[in-house]
């Protein structure tokens, strides 16, 4: 079923303790739209670029069942570009650089074409302008999922809780929950974002996995232990986009299937940190995926009995 993504599609010069690029191709919606492509029968891609951004770029979307029409090129302007440099634990980061370039006035259009999509990812933009696509859809998805940041809650708190009560899951890491509620238990804090409209919440805890809360039930999925982690960038937004992706090819949105699609999001996460952008990402096989699916199965699978 059709599933629309909204986000930024950008540069990014990364540098790392194991590597350095030059400008490579990111972007939360560039993750996002490649990774739930291996799931989702179709996926349309809102965002914008200047005319810098390469051609060719566009028909690796193009390749991946990735619709483009959507996809804003301004004349004359440069695509937003992030550049920033992990730490040794790679948990942390310094951004060295930010260009909003095109995104300063970002203006997102959806197509005639795009109308009537079941499943909505929200990447992660100025709360705002994640409002206006859920106003622009003629019809409310099926479900409803934003990713934000502790930016905008910094910088826009209203906006942002105005939109949390819109979505059906809200996707922050660990340590947005505690900011966004105060709270030190991750417990606690799940339950005040729950109390704030969404259905789910999912807390994503980087290389110590991903939780899941619905209601008064909790899912855990442990994050996959790898020989190579060069580069985290994007692996957040690879996870979005495996998760909605499940989803909308599925077509269940209970909380089984949410379950499942935490495994299926952090299984294409694992793929993106083992090389630097969009790399690794770019031609999973499907043998690959299902391997990698059977080593998350097999990591948590286990036999016990009460004594």
């Amino acid at each position: 079923m059709s599933l629309l993504v909204v986000g930024t599609v950008a540069f990014d010069a990364i540098e790392t303790p194991f590597g350095k690029t030059d400008k490579i191709i990111g972007g939360a919606a560039t993750y996002a739209s490649l990774s739930a492509s291996y799931f989702a029968s179709q996926v349309n891609l809102v965002g914008v670029v200047g005319d810098d951004f390469p051609q060719s770029m566009i028909q690796e979307f193009n390749n991946h069942r990735v619709r483009t029409e959507g996809l804003q090129i301004l004349e004359g302007q440069k695509s937003f570009f992030w550049s920033g440099r992990y730490h040794t634990d790679m948990n942390s980061r310094d951004t060295l650089d930010t260009q909003l370039n095109v995104l300063a006035n970002f203006d997102p259009i959806i197509p005639e074409s795009y109308q009537g999509c079941e499943f909505l990812m929200l990447g992660n933009l100025m709360p705002k302008i994640q409002r206006q696509v859920i106003e622009r859809l003629k019809k409310r998805p099926k479900l409803i999922v934003m990713d934000t940041m502790n930016f905008w809650m910094e910088t826009a708190m209203d906006d942002l809780l105005e939109n949390i009560a819109m979505v059906d899951v809200l996707t922050i890491n660990d340590a947005e929950a505690r900011q966004l509620t105060n709270e030190y238990s991750l417990v606690k804090a799940a339950k005040k974002i729950l109390a704030m409209g969404p259905r789910y919440l999912v807390i994503k805890k980087g290389e110590h996995g991903a939780l899941l809360f619905h209601e008064n039930q909790v899912f855990f999925a442990p994050a996959l232990p790898l020989e190579d982690v060069f580069d985290p960038t994007g692996a957040g937004d690879t996870f979005a986009g495996g998760f909605i992706g499940y989803l909308a090819k599925s077509r269940d949105i209970s909380f089984s299937s949410m379950k499942r699609a935490i495994i299926y999001g952090s299984a294409m996460a694992s793929f993106c940190v083992e090389k630097f952008g969009t790399e690794r990402i770019i031609n999973l096989s499907s043998e690959e995926l299902n391997e990698r699916i059977q080593e998350f199965i097999d990591l948590v699978q286990f036999d016990i009995t009460l004594v």
